[in-house]
């Protein structure tokens, strides 16, 4: 993952949920263009969470447009059905929920045995003692700042404590290499707070997607 981000540098990763998504092979080029570090695909089935977007098919699509790497959330209750096509459509993470599978490791380790980077997913009411148990296994954290589902949804400050619980977890058990990432209500506000306490990605999404110049939204993340 070193390759990936520097401790001190967080990674700017917008999600394409607040895009057009019938252009969003032109909306990841325009949003590489304007800064972004990574894509963050928010993977919905309807029924782990209610929201229903898309499959690997368009992930491909996006693949087309950008270079720069994907990141395939999948909230979805048979990750283990999807991980195959979603490491065949170009995504170089792909992130899942323990909440939906019995078999955390042996999904992770599947998830790199297909050459991919293997993330876990905390909902807000998730707790974070499980990365103990398959920390070795981890690329990548990801934080949920909301309950997952819908964009543009407030972020819940109270949760910012979970990430330095996470990080030392980590560093405790196997997985010091892993990325912290932070997904749910990112912008300008939190930001700086949320790289103190350990973020080494910011997920955003309507602050980047639903501004006038997602450049400058990407740069205000960064100055922040």
């Amino acid at each position: 993952m070193g390759d990936m981000v520097g401790r001190r540098r967080p990674l700017i990763a917008p999600s394409l949920l607040g895009c057009d998504m019938g252009a969003l092979t032109s909306e990841a080029a325009r949003l590489q263009g304007a800064g972004a570090d990574m894509l963050h695909l928010d993977v919905m089935d309807g029924c782990f969470v209610p929201v229903l977007t898309f499959g690997a098919a368009t992930a491909a699509a996006v693949a087309r447009g950008a270079t720069i790497p994907l990141d395939a959330h999948l909230m979805v209750s048979h990750p283990e059905n999807l991980i195959d096509a979603f490491a065949g459509a170009g995504c170089r993470t792909i992130t899942v929920h323990p909440e939906v599978t019995l078999h955390l490791d042996r999904l992770l380790r599947r998830i790199r045995d297909l050459g991919c980077l293997a993330g876990v997913a905390l909902d807000p009411a998730t707790p974070p003692d499980l990365l103990r148990w398959v920390a070795p296994a981890v690329d990548l954290v990801l934080v949920m700042t909301v309950n997952p589902g819908y964009g543009g949804q407030p972020h819940l400050d109270h949760l910012h404590g979970k990430l330095p619980e996470v990080r030392r977890l980590l560093d405790a058990n196997g997985g010091g290499s892993a990325l912290l990432s932070v997904d749910g209500g990112v912008d300008a506000d939190n930001a700086a707070e949320l790289v103190a306490l350990g973020a080494d990605i910011l997920v955003s999404g309507s602050f980047v997607t639903g501004s006038p110049d997602p450049a400058e939204a990407i740069r205000r993340l960064r100055n922040a």
